[in-house]
């Protein structure tokens, strides 16, 4: 059992906490000294600025978990797999628990907060690993998913934005690549419609899958300019570079350091749409 003892006062405020059990979460086992950052759901989940994570195993996380990834910041939250909020501690995905590791969602929501000091982020994560963009079609069990889980989000503040990270898995066929963009704007119609007119960023895949020597994702650099030209064909899309990044040693996969750059481009890619971030 977790218990939590209150450091903090005010009602408004995030309060720091001393944490005390075997695991919470699904974040493993914790030191009893380890003091976190922790809101009740009365206190401060509320009025947070949501951002749904959707895609395949890059924008889930598969990174080594190192010790700045267990360390939360503040206003910084994530929707568990019950569906509770938590402070944003990797793992923040549960898609594939043999798998699980660090990804680019924090490091997004710390420079949006950083950016605006009263904003709470409440990060949905929703991302499956190994995913096809047909899985994601509306009525599909993926899309089903994210859906509930950002409606249930919802009721703690407002949608601002979606992110994606999708494509190794359909860069395998020239027929999957030619039809990407429609296919594509399809998926985020509809969950605008469901969701509200949000921005989307999406990010570039890993351009060291150009440099396979198993040559299974030879087109994966066409499948990148489909994605890059959404930024035009899509309405307030923006398309992230991975350029500079490293993989963890699979070259497939960004490695730690990459994915916590790429949320920060993700986030002033944000920004970018966002002018009035704030």
């Amino acid at each position: 059992m977790i218990r939590f003892t209150v450091m903090g006062s005010r009602k408004t405020d995030c309060v720091a906490a001393r944490c005390s059990g075997q695991s919470f979460s699904g974040w493993g086992p914790l030191p009893a000294f380890a003091l976190l950052l922790v809101c009740s759901l009365a206190m401060c989940a509320q009025d947070m600025e949501l951002f749904l994570l959707i895609g395949q195993s890059n924008m889930a996380g598969r990174g080594v978990i190192e010790e700045q990834d267990r360390v939360p910041f503040p206003r910084v939250f994530t929707l568990t797999k019950e569906e509770t909020w938590v402070p944003a501690v990797e793992p923040i995905h549960f898609d594939r628990p043999d798998r699980l590791g660090t990804g680019l969602g924090r490091s997004f929501a710390k420079v949006l907060a950083d950016a605006a000091p009263t904003a709470k982020i409440g990060l949905i994560p929703a991302a499956m690993g190994g995913s096809a963009l047909d899985e994601w079609k509306p009525g599909g069990k993926l899309y089903m998913d994210a859906v509930r889980r950002a409606k249930v989000a919802m009721k703690s503040g407002r949608l601002r934005g979606i992110l994606w990270h999708q494509g190794e898995a359909d860069s395998g066929k020239l027929e999957l690549i030619r039809t990407y963009q429609e296919r594509w704007l399809a998926v985020m119609k509809s969950l605008r419609a469901e969701l509200g007119d949000v921005p989307i960023v999406m990010g570039e895949l890993g351009q060291f899958l150009y440099t396979r020597e198993k040559n299974d994702y030879a087109m994966a650099r066409m499948l990148n300019e489909q994605l890059a030209l959404l930024a035009v064909s899509g309405e307030r899309v923006a398309f992230v570079s991975s350029g500079g990044l490293g993989h963890k040693g699979d070259v497939l996969h960004f490695d730690s350091a990459g994915l916590r750059e790429f949320g920060r481009r993700y986030a002033y890619a944000f920004m970018g749409l966002e002018a009035g971030w704030k």
